[in-house]
Protein backbone atom coordinates (compact mmCIF):
# COMPACT_ATOMS: atom_id res chain seq x y z
CA UNK A 1 0.00 0.00 0.00
CA UNK A 2 1.45 3.44 -0.59
CA UNK A 3 1.13 6.34 1.78
CA UNK A 4 0.63 10.25 1.04
CA UNK A 5 3.56 11.76 -0.45
CA UNK A 6 4.99 8.74 -1.70
CA UNK A 7 6.99 8.83 -5.13
CA UNK A 8 5.63 6.87 -7.49
CA UNK A 9 6.00 5.74 -11.26
CA UNK A 10 2.57 5.26 -13.07
CA UNK A 11 2.97 3.55 -16.79
CA UNK A 12 2.42 5.93 -19.55
CA UNK A 13 3.11 9.22 -17.64
CA UNK A 14 5.89 8.65 -15.59
CA UNK A 15 6.60 9.87 -12.07
CA UNK A 16 4.40 11.73 -9.92
CA UNK A 17 3.36 11.44 -5.93
CA UNK A 18 0.75 10.27 -3.80
CA UNK A 19 -1.42 13.39 -3.28
CA UNK A 20 -4.12 12.34 -1.21
CA UNK A 21 -6.29 8.96 -0.34
CA UNK A 22 -9.80 9.55 -0.99
CA UNK A 23 -13.16 7.88 -0.75
CA UNK A 24 -15.48 8.26 -3.64
CA UNK A 25 -19.03 7.02 -4.41
CA UNK A 26 -18.48 6.38 -8.28
CA UNK A 27 -21.61 4.61 -10.02
CA UNK A 28 -23.11 3.59 -6.55
CA UNK A 29 -19.73 2.26 -5.42
CA UNK A 30 -17.82 3.67 -2.56
CA UNK A 31 -14.16 2.93 -3.03
CA UNK A 32 -10.56 4.05 -2.04
CA UNK A 33 -8.83 5.84 -4.50
CA UNK A 34 -4.94 7.19 -4.95
CA UNK A 35 -4.92 10.53 -6.16
CA UNK A 36 -1.98 10.71 -8.14
CA UNK A 37 -0.35 14.36 -9.01
CA UNK A 38 2.26 13.29 -12.04
CA UNK A 39 4.86 15.68 -12.15
CA UNK A 40 5.85 17.27 -15.30
CA UNK A 41 2.49 17.22 -16.55
CA UNK A 42 0.18 18.65 -14.11
CA UNK A 43 -2.29 16.36 -14.08
CA UNK A 44 -4.40 14.22 -11.51
CA UNK A 45 -5.32 10.38 -12.19
CA UNK A 46 -7.53 8.52 -9.52
CA UNK A 47 -6.48 5.18 -9.22
CA UNK A 48 -8.05 2.69 -7.13
CA UNK A 49 -6.60 1.51 -3.87
CA UNK A 50 -7.64 -1.99 -4.47
CA UNK A 51 -6.12 -2.13 -8.31
CA UNK A 52 -3.49 -0.59 -8.00
CA UNK A 53 -1.33 -3.71 -7.64
CA UNK A 54 -2.06 -4.15 -11.33
CA UNK A 55 -1.83 -1.00 -12.57
CA UNK A 56 1.92 -0.90 -13.06
CA UNK A 57 1.87 1.71 -10.40
CA UNK A 58 4.88 1.32 -8.27
CA UNK A 59 7.84 3.15 -6.35
CA UNK A 60 10.71 4.79 -7.96
CA UNK A 61 13.98 2.64 -8.16
CA UNK A 62 16.81 3.47 -5.72
CA UNK A 63 19.92 5.31 -7.14
CA UNK A 64 22.14 2.13 -6.98
CA UNK A 65 19.76 -0.18 -9.68
CA UNK A 66 19.24 3.08 -11.73
CA UNK A 67 23.30 3.39 -12.14
CA UNK A 68 22.93 -0.62 -12.70
CA UNK A 69 20.14 -0.04 -15.78
CA UNK A 70 22.30 2.70 -17.01
CA UNK A 71 25.89 1.15 -17.19
CA UNK A 72 24.27 -2.33 -18.35
CA UNK A 73 21.55 -0.48 -21.23
CA UNK A 74 22.97 -2.39 -24.12
CA UNK A 75 24.72 -5.70 -22.92
CA UNK A 76 21.51 -7.34 -23.39
CA UNK A 77 20.61 -8.87 -26.94
CA UNK A 78 17.40 -7.53 -29.19
CA UNK A 79 14.91 -10.51 -29.60
CA UNK A 80 16.57 -11.46 -33.70
CA UNK A 81 13.18 -11.01 -35.10
CA UNK A 82 11.51 -8.82 -33.50
CA UNK A 83 11.04 -5.95 -36.13
CA UNK A 84 9.91 -8.96 -38.81
CA UNK A 85 6.23 -7.96 -37.74
CA UNK A 86 5.27 -4.13 -36.94
CA UNK A 87 1.83 -5.45 -35.82
CA UNK A 88 3.42 -7.94 -33.10
CA UNK A 89 6.41 -5.35 -32.41
CA UNK A 90 3.97 -2.64 -31.46
CA UNK A 91 1.60 -5.22 -28.96
CA UNK A 92 4.74 -6.21 -27.41
CA UNK A 93 6.19 -2.64 -26.72
CA UNK A 94 2.42 -1.55 -25.85
CA UNK A 95 2.47 -4.56 -23.31
CA UNK A 96 5.63 -3.72 -21.85
CA UNK A 97 4.50 0.02 -21.10
CA UNK A 98 1.90 -0.86 -19.45
CA UNK A 99 2.92 -3.15 -17.23
CA UNK A 100 4.88 -0.34 -16.04
CA UNK A 101 8.58 -2.23 -15.41
CA UNK A 102 11.80 -0.25 -15.71
CA UNK A 103 13.75 -3.12 -17.19
CA UNK A 104 10.73 -3.66 -20.03
CA UNK A 105 10.37 0.39 -20.71
CA UNK A 106 14.61 0.29 -21.24
CA UNK A 107 13.85 -2.96 -23.39
CA UNK A 108 11.74 -0.07 -25.59
CA UNK A 109 13.88 2.17 -25.44
CA UNK A 110 16.74 0.02 -26.54
CA UNK A 111 15.31 -1.73 -29.04
CA UNK A 112 13.32 1.00 -31.32
CA UNK A 113 16.73 3.44 -30.43
CA UNK A 114 18.71 -0.07 -32.66
CA UNK A 115 15.97 -0.42 -35.34
CA UNK A 116 16.05 3.67 -35.93
CA UNK A 117 19.77 3.57 -36.22
CA UNK A 118 19.05 1.08 -38.82
CA UNK A 119 16.14 2.61 -40.71
CA UNK A 120 13.98 5.02 -40.19
CA UNK A 121 11.12 4.45 -37.61
CA UNK A 122 7.44 4.54 -38.40
CA UNK A 123 4.73 6.64 -36.62
CA UNK A 124 3.74 4.29 -33.80
CA UNK A 125 7.66 3.53 -33.29
CA UNK A 126 8.78 7.00 -32.86
CA UNK A 127 5.55 8.05 -30.41
CA UNK A 128 6.59 4.92 -28.46
CA UNK A 129 10.10 5.68 -28.60
CA UNK A 130 9.35 8.87 -27.46
CA UNK A 131 6.17 7.83 -24.69
CA UNK A 132 9.29 5.42 -22.98
CA UNK A 133 11.79 8.08 -23.02
CA UNK A 134 9.54 10.65 -21.53
CA UNK A 135 8.58 8.00 -18.70
CA UNK A 136 12.50 6.51 -17.91
CA UNK A 137 13.49 10.19 -18.37
CA UNK A 138 11.01 11.42 -15.67
CA UNK A 139 12.45 8.74 -13.25
CA UNK A 140 16.30 9.75 -14.18
CA UNK A 141 15.44 12.85 -13.00
CA UNK A 142 13.50 12.33 -10.10
CA UNK A 143 16.17 9.89 -8.89
CA UNK A 144 19.11 11.24 -9.08
CA UNK A 145 17.83 14.96 -8.76
CA UNK A 146 18.34 16.58 -11.63
CA UNK A 147 15.98 18.42 -14.16
CA UNK A 148 14.52 17.04 -16.84
CA UNK A 149 16.58 18.10 -19.63
CA UNK A 150 20.01 16.55 -18.16
CA UNK A 151 18.09 13.82 -17.30
CA UNK A 152 17.74 13.31 -21.40
CA UNK A 153 21.15 14.54 -21.91
CA UNK A 154 22.45 11.29 -19.70
CA UNK A 155 19.64 9.09 -21.48
CA UNK A 156 21.77 10.25 -24.94
CA UNK A 157 24.55 10.01 -23.78
CA UNK A 158 24.38 6.38 -21.99
CA UNK A 159 22.71 5.29 -25.54
CA UNK A 160 25.83 6.95 -27.91
CA UNK A 161 28.28 5.45 -25.81
CA UNK A 162 26.65 2.00 -25.46
CA UNK A 163 26.83 2.47 -29.56
CA UNK A 164 30.65 2.99 -29.79
CA UNK A 165 31.39 -0.03 -27.57
CA UNK A 166 28.82 -2.34 -29.66
CA UNK A 167 30.63 -0.38 -32.97
CA UNK A 168 34.17 -1.58 -31.29
CA UNK A 169 33.72 -5.18 -30.86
Amino acid sequence: MFNPGDMICYPLHGVGFIEAIEEKEILGETKLYYVLNILHKNIHIMIPTDTAATSGMRKLIETKELDEILHKFYQSETEPDIFDNQRYCTNVNKTKMKSGDVYQVCEIIRDLTRKGRKSKLGTEDRNMLEKAREVFVSEIAQVKGIELEQANDLLDCVLNSTDEVVAAS
